[in-house]
């Protein structure tokens, strides 16, 4: 269930590990509040990490995007899933090795960056390197997709099968990872989340000693944190709504939940008990004929935590997801 901090999170823990899209940004635009937010945990004295499976663009260019959007942020804040999967070709190849490059121009630099010599996929490689790459061509995937089935060392930067964009939920680079996968019968080092990679790169190279992954993925952010061991938060401004929140099972379960970054600035109290059903802040919530009914008043925040608390305290014990069709959560 959820974890509990009388302080918060910003003094609690000493990171912050921030995925981007759905997190600090959807599209083109910040999430609102974002840039405020982030700028009193920074007062507070929390290291900020900008960390994306976006394999495509440059730790610079995240960095100048995230600038023009008003957050700070310099590319030593940035950590990419190409980095991640650059530092473990690295490590399993050594410098200058020959390595095939099916992505765009952030994962190239991240294989130079490592000493690591891109290649196309036509060349003699040791191993090859997929991310997102919006230029990638289909003679290029078909080349790749037989080089790993006859045994080529394949590393994929994620398998984010979407990504939130400006029009809409996309298809992502978990697509083209299942289409190679389906074909050479191989499945590949991954390592961005929900692997461990892209974190422990990221603890890395900006420091920490106590991390706290901040998501708005269930499968991804936080998946990745329970796999490495690092607590995390929920923010409700991205892919993951109210009915994929009460689906959660264990394995994909936040430590903490709120609406937004403005959760990082709070303590996260856990609801109490009354006659079973979570309570608190004004809020408490039930289980009635299996749909799930919030009653009372109070922060937002705190409504999010009764309702994940209820719904997964439903789930274990019985099964069965609760309906909240009926529910409208209150704006922050």
């Amino acid at each position: 269930m959820l974890g509990s901090s009388d302080r918060p999170l910003c003094a609690a823990y000493d990171l912050a590990m921030l995925d981007l899209d759905g997190v600090v940004y959807v599209g083109g635009e910040a999430v609102p509040g974002a840039p405020g937010h982030l700028a009193a945990v920074r007062e507070a004295g929390m290291r900020l990490a900008f960390i994306t499976n976006n394999a495509a663009r440059s730790p610079a260019r995240v960095a100048e995007h995230l600038r023009e959007l008003g957050v700070s942020a310099e590319e030593s804040d940035v950590v990419t899933s190409a980095q991640a999967a650059a530092r473990l070709l690295a490590d399993r190849l050594g410098g200058g090795a020959e390595v095939a490059l099916l992505g765009g121009a952030g994962l190239e630099e991240a294989l130079l960056a490592e000493g690591l010599k891109p290649v196309t996929v036509h060349d003699e490689a040791r191993a090859i390197v997929s991310g997102y790459g919006p230029d990638v061509v289909w003679r290029d995937i078909m080349q790749a997709a037989v080089r790993i089935r006859d045994g080529l060392l394949w590393v994929a930067s994620n398998t984010d099968r979407t990504f939130p964009t400006e029009y809409g939920v996309a298809p992502g680079h978990g697509v083209l990872v299942a289409t190679l996968s389906s074909f050479s019968g191989v499945e590949p080092l991954v390592a961005g989340k929900p692997q461990r990679p892209l974190l422990d790169e990221t603890v890395r190279r900006v420091g920490g000693e106590r991390p706290l992954m901040v998501g708005d993925r269930l499968d991804t952010d936080i998946a990745g944190a329970q796999h490495a061991g690092f607590d995390s938060l929920l923010v409700m401004t991205g892919v993951t709504g109210l009915p994929e929140l009460v689906a959660a099972t264990a394995d994909e379960r936040p430590t903490y939940v709120a609406p937004d970054l403005a959760g990082l600035l709070e303590a996260q109290p856990v609801p109490d008990a009354d006659d079973g059903d979570p309570v608190l802040g004004g809020w408490k919530a039930e289980v009635r004929s299996g749909r799930l009914v919030v009653d009372g008043d109070g922060s937002p925040g705190d409504w999010w935590r009764v309702v994940a608390s209820a719904a997964w305290g439903h789930l274990d014990e019985t099964g069965d997801v609760v309906d909240v069709s009926d529910l409208r959560a209150p704006l922050p």
